[in-house]
């Protein structure tokens, strides 16, 4: 069983930065493909970022790319997503998924364990 949590959440100021965290306290998440999700109220979980098993591919929603940088530290089981440049329109509960897939998932379905969501909130 994977277990996830996340963590690193807050309140920020537009154009401060965030680093969030996710790792398990169970199984190792080292053959796991890894995700970021985030979701608004009101509006459906979309994708932010994800990661394959060993760090060396990822993939950015548009909306983030060159503002946002997922990485993993396998031996500390453990994935960052570090957010810079926040926006307001950056403000949701963020989520981490894992994946038995092993390359970059971008797909929502294909993820098959989620934390609990951590709150990102940017004021103006």
């Amino acid at each position: 069983q994977v277990q996830l949590v996340e963590s690193g959440g807050g309140l920020v100021q537009a154009g401060g930065s965030l680093r969030l965290s996710c790792s398990s306290s169970g199984r190792s998440l080292s053959t796991y493909a890894m995700g970021w999700f985030r979701q608004a109220p009101g509006n459906e979980r979309e994708f932010v970022a994800t990661i394959n098993w060993i760090g060396s591919s990822t993939y950015s929603a548009d909306s983030v790319k060159g503002r946002f940088t997922i990485s993993r530290d396998n031996a500390k089981n453990t994935v960052y997503l570090q957010m810079n440049s926040l926006k307001p329109e950056d403000t949701a509960v963020y989520y981490c998924a894992a994946s038995t897939q092993g390359g970059v998932v971008a797909i929502r379905r294909n993820y098959d364990y989620w934390g609990q969501g951590t709150q990102v909130t940017v004021s103006s």
